[in-house]
């Protein structure tokens, strides 16, 4: 994270000390680098040079608009799953042709905003849902394009919450049935056959499992050109790793080497979705350290950000290096074995376990890398807390992109009924 970095003794982010934002919007809050999240996008975009193809950013990983409104000035697309985040897609201006909506539970209305929208495609993920979309692109008078999401049977070897490419997965139709599914698409007179689409999982540290998958459906794309079904868009997924800790995940470069002469012969548009690998090294979450507590058996450090800030460490026992923001070099200061913890009333609301880590002063601030995946997106208001700013850097100024939510935003929308007052 070279934006990221301590600089006479402080950290910072970009040029900006990671302690100015927070006097100015307190603590917990999420920092994003603006230079970070343009080489990330532009390294994905610039490896397929030689291919046809589609930057379609994975919305889930991180919404914010001002976020999207970046990648969509680099000609960014959007890999969505739910009619609010086709809302924030257009919002940020991101073309409705550039947007491909994925998910196995697609609602008749989240169908219906997607054909008035004019989006690219549709992928499926079942029989019922094909046949969902080709009614309710019949009472709109119109043809949905479609891609069939197929499960090729491949184990990611990441995390099984985050594994989507085996047989066991919710997700995709499985590749014994691809071909039926298709003769039955290619017969409903509301659908167009546009494309096929794969998707294996999330944090894949290696490149194998893409080149596993990929081969089978061109296997797959072979057989429908024989039934003259002629494939415009292969959707390849996203799901590259980050380093959070240790790992040595591929960059997309060495993904484009992998992949490029297997698809180079291909008359149709490779589609990615890459979505963690843009900003998952673009965040990080400062917190405030609260107390200090020793009990006979272990430390804890108890900070101001908590699970329901960010939910990774105790929804998938990940990973996230934690950093003091003003840099110790006190030598005689010890490492001590901890619990970086929050205020949140749950046991499993951690933001590290077991960790060695110098024990900072309570007022002192820490910096929780790799944060900028799947932080903010999976908050919530549990324990009814406010959630948390999310500041944007930019060279040597920084900008509040989403405001901290104030008491009154928990119970907007909440009604006492009559019968109660």
């Amino acid at each position: 994270m070279p934006d990221f970095r301590y600089q006479d003794g402080e950290f910072y982010c970009e040029a900006v000390p990671l302690r100015k934002i927070a006097e100015a919007v307190g603590t917990p809050c999420y920092i994003y680098s603006h230079a970070t999240l343009l080489r990330q996008f532009r390294s994905f975009d610039s490896a397929f040079n030689e291919i046809p193809h589609l930057i379609a950013y994975a919305i889930k990983a991180n919404s914010n608009l001002a976020l999207l409104r970046l990648l969509a000035r680099e000609g960014a697309g959007a890999d969505i799953v739910s009619g609010g985040e086709l809302y924030r897609a257009l919002q940020a201006g991101i073309e409705p042709q550039r947007i491909v909506f994925a998910g196995v539970g697609k609602s008749d209305d989240e169908i219906r905003y997607a054909l008035k929208s004019n989006i690219l495609m549709l992928n499926v993920e079942s029989s019922a849902e094909l046949r969902a979309i080709d009614r309710v692109a019949g009472e709109m008078k119109t043809k949905a394009r479609v891609a069939l999401r197929i499960n090729p049977d491949i184990d990611p070897k990441t995390h099984p919450y985050i594994s989507t490419g085996l047989k066991k997965s919710k997700f995709g139709i499985s590749a014994e049935r691809a071909l039926d599914e298709f003769k039955l698409a290619s017969t409903l007179e509301h659908i167009a056959i546009v494309g096929v689409h794969k998707h294996i999982g999330s944090q894949l540290t290696q490149v194998s499992p893409f080149v596993d998958s990929l081969k089978k459906i061109l296997l797959l794309v072979e057989q429908l050109a024989g039934i003259g079904v002629p494939i415009q868009y292969l959707n390849v997924g996203g799901g590259l790793g980050i380093t959070y800790q240790d790992e040595t995940p591929p960059q997309p470069q060495d993904l484009a080497q992998a992949i490029a002469p297997l698809v180079k012969h291909l008359k149709c548009r490779l589609i990615f979705e890459p979505g963690r690998a843009i900003v998952g090294n673009a965040g990080v979450l400062v917190t405030k350290v609260l107390y200090h507590k020793a009990n006979p058996d272990k430390t804890f450090l108890i900070v101001d950000a908590a699970m329901n800030d960010l939910l990774r460490p105790s929804l998938y026992d990940a990973y996230h290096e934690i950093k003091p923001v003003r840099e110790l070099r006190d030598k005689l200061k010890k490492q001590v074995l901890m619990d970086v913890v929050g205020p949140v009333c749950e046991s499993g609301d951690f933001l590290a376990k077991d960790r060695m880590m110098l024990l900072v002063d309570p007022g002192e601030l820490l910096v929780v890398m790799s944060a900028g995946a799947y932080g903010f997106s999976m908050a919530s208001n549990y324990n009814s807390r406010p959630r948390v700013p999310e500041i944007l850097v930019r060279d040597g100024e920084f900008h509040v992109i989403r405001g901290r939510e104030e008491y009154a935003d928990l119970v907007r929308g909440e009604t006492i009924p009559a019968f109660l007052q």
